[in-house]
Order: structure tokens, then sequence, then C-alpha cells
């Protein structure tokens, strides 16, 4: 037996026969990506609050660790971040959600980027994500002609398989680690305190970390 974190599941949901081709597919592209034909990189948004959840740890008998909640709860701040294991991670931090106008801001960028690595290489950049509602809505599926012509591609993961997306392990540790058991009065301490997480886990890792600013947006540096 071992002491191990029980996870929540979708497994159940999986399309067996989707999954496999999708497997052998995205093996594929990582192949192609190793050997350095193109540039593959995994996209993801997850959230966190002023609360982080209460976790199991070591103290003595007799003895109970608590957590003071603060004085609000406050609103989520979401992070959508591209993950290239072993290069970079850039993300972004906005407090609600990622909507379909910040998505393709951020994926304007890519495809400039991807622009320039396609005259300078003639190597393409493809991203893998999930089929979540901002990454196939109306505005997006009308810049993907744009973008593909410059070079950025797509690669859309099966339904209820998201631990064949890599970047989900940086969500895991980012959370039980660099953030775990901790309180936060307002949205700008937990902004702050992500952007030392995702820059101490690029420390770690030993690739590069890089946060994406909008053209408006008010974020702490």
């Amino acid at each position: 037996m071992i002491w191990k974190r029980t996870r929540h599941s979708h497994q159940g949901k999986q399309d067996p026969v989707e999954k496999a081709t999708k497997l052998a597919d995205l093996d594929m592209l990582q192949c192609s990506a190793a050997v350095g034909d193109i540039d593959l990189l995994y996209l993801d948004e997850s959230g966190f609050c002023l609360w982080m959840p209460a976790e199991y740890s070591y103290f003595f008998i007799g003895e109970q660790k608590r957590l003071e909640q603060t004085k609000r709860r406050g609103r989520r701040i979401s992070i959508l971040g591209l993950l290239q294991p072993f290069v970079s991670f850039v993300y972004t931090l906005v407090v609600g959600s990622v909507n379909a106008e910040r998505y393709i801001t951020m994926m304007d960028e890519q495809a400039r980027q991807a622009q320039q690595q396609l005259d300078k290489t003639g190597r393409i950049r493809v991203i893998v994500q999930d089929n979540g509602p901002v990454h196939t809505s109306k505005q997006v599926k009308a810049k993907w002609p744009e973008w593909e012509a410059q070079g950025l591609f797509y690669f859309f993961l099966p339904k209820y398989c998201s631990e064949m997306n890599p970047i989900e392990t940086e969500w895991h540790q980012l959370k039980t680690h660099e953030l775990r058991g901790q309180m936060f009065e307002d949205e700008l301490d937990l902004a702050y305190a992500v952007i030392d997480g995702v820059n101490a886990r690029a420390d770690k890792g030993g690739y590069q970390a890089e946060r994406f600013r909008f053209p408006s947006q008010l974020a702490p540096s």
C-alpha cells in the first residue's frame, strides 16, 4: 500500500477508439518536434481562488493545523498557459475567465511568431489543446484559416482525455507545491503568488517563463 492522492477522473466517458487514434497522431507530432521539424506546444486553462484547498500534511499528535479564512472569498484568477516542454512556458492571468477575445489576442501573437519562424526556417507551430467552448467558438473558428496561413495549426485532444496534455502536470505541481496551504487577502496578492510560483517552476525545470500581457491589462509585473 502507498499513501497517494485520489484524483477526479473522466476516464469512464472516454472513447477508446478515438483516444487510441489521437494518441498515435500525437506520438507522430512529438517525434516531429523531437527532431526539430515542428514546434509543439500544449495549451490549457486553470484557475485559482483566495482560499486554496486544505490538504493532508504531517503534524504532531494532539495538534491541529488550521488555515484561517480571509474576510472574502474573492474572484477566480484564471491562467491560460502554453507549454513547450524544456523550452518555455508562456502564460497570461486574468480576473474571471478567459473569453474568446482574450484567447484570440494571445493566439494572434502566437501566429505572428509562427509566421516569423515559418519564413526563416520553414517550420510550423502546432498547439495541442482540448475542445473547450472558447477554443471552438464561432469567433475562433473564423480565425483558423488566417492562423494556418501564418504557420499556426491546432491539434485537438479527444474528449475527457486531459491526461494526454502534459501541461496538466504543471497545474498540479503549481497548486500542490508552490501555492499549497495558503490564504490570500485579495486577488493582487494571489496573482503575485501565482507569478512567483510559475517562475519557481521554470527555474526548477530549466525553461523560460514569460507572462503575456493584454494591451489594456493592468497587472503586477
